[in-house]
């Protein structure tokens, strides 16, 4: 990887709450540790909507959610679209979800599955989902601040995809 900042894809079907949590999660430690790093998200049959708790427990972290919107992946195909050095998927294949895959975009990107179950889908009231938000939220955000601690810029692709699969095991 060759650019000053590494720009980093992070897909969920709808995104509307996992890859939500990781964007905001990624764009925070990039910050606070200023590291060259800027997350997006995207899906591909976006909702048009952000799950209330996902934005609920990402602000309850401190953590700004201006700007965040439900979006399609087609955003991050076009020749104006930032150079993408690395896209992740969210999804829990798991559940049987259809985790997206990504095609597009100049050059090839490297890509990792890092699946998380959907909050979304947790019983208990809002209570229960407020926790499953936030534990979803944590676990997110413990792999985040792994990927942003790696020096990016001056790794290959191959030693990238071998550090994603040590931080997946972790």
């Amino acid at each position: 990887m060759t650019s000053t900042t590494s720009n980093v894809l992070i897909l969920c079907t709808h995104n509307s709450a996992r890859s939500v949590l990781a964007e905001g999660m990624l764009n925070h430690w990039a910050k606070r540790l200023g590291k060259q790093v800027e997350a997006f998200s995207a899906g591909s049959a976006p909702s048009g909507r952000l799950n209330p708790f996902a934005l609920e427990v990402l602000q309850a972290a401190g953590i700004d959610t201006t700007g965040h919107r439900s979006k399609s992946w087609d955003e991050f195909t076009t020749p104006d679209a930032p150079p993408l050095s690395l896209v992740i998927t969210v999804c829990d294949s798991a559940a049987a979800e259809q985790c997206p895959v990504f095609f597009g975009g100049s050059g090839q990107p490297v890509k990792v599955h890092w699946g998380y179950p959907d909050p979304s889908d947790t019983e208990g009231g809002d209570a229960g989902k407020r926790r499953a938000f936030e534990l979803t939220r944590q676990a997110i955000g413990y792999r985040m601040l792994q990927l942003v601690q790696l020096p990016l810029s001056t790794m290959g692709k191959a030693q990238l995809q071998q550090a994603l699969g040590e931080i997946a095991r972790s």
